[in-house]
């Protein structure tokens, strides 16, 4: 039979263990969903996606929107679009960030209402810069800045 002090220097081993591994930081950055949403602009081109606060579902999804200003597409022009329409079509997506920096977008089509899910694994994102991959092409990599 072991002893009572065998056994105290185990338990006190085994928590001292556990909060040095509770204390150890994770690897994995986690993301805020304020710092993404609002009007970001690709390498100061013509190419605007607008993060929103709107819900899109019951499954936690918010509204985006995505425009090319170089082929006469604005922002304005999706929102004209989807009161015409009555739901967002070409140009909108739905978006959910999880924390651990996945980015999913679910893009609308005016055609038969199809829905394109997209992964994206976000490297960078402040209050100004994003910055985020393709998760199944990992070389189609995308630079934002806020816009004003």
């Amino acid at each position: 039979m072991k002893s009572p002090i065998f056994n105290l220097k185990f338990f006190l081993t085994a928590v001292v263990a556990v909060v040095i591994c509770s204390c150890t930081p994770s690897n994995t950055p986690e993301y805020r969903l304020s710092d993404l949403q609002g009007k970001w602009v690709e390498n100061n081109t013509e190419h605007y996606v607008r993060f929103t606060s709107e819900q899109s579902d019951e499954n936690g999804y918010l509204y985006g929107l995505e425009w090319h200003e170089d082929e006469d597409k604005y922002e304005q022009d999706l929102i004209d679009a989807r009161a015409e329409l009555g739901y967002p079509g070409n140009g909108w997506f739905k978006y959910n960030l999880e924390t651990e920096g996945n980015l999913t977008e679910i893009h609308l089509m005016d055609n038969g209402g199809a829905e394109i899910p997209k992964v994206y694994v976000i490297s960078k994102l402040t209050g100004t810069e994003l910055e985020y991959y393709e998760k199944e092409n990992k070389s189609w990599k995308y630079y934002f800045t806020k816009a004003k």
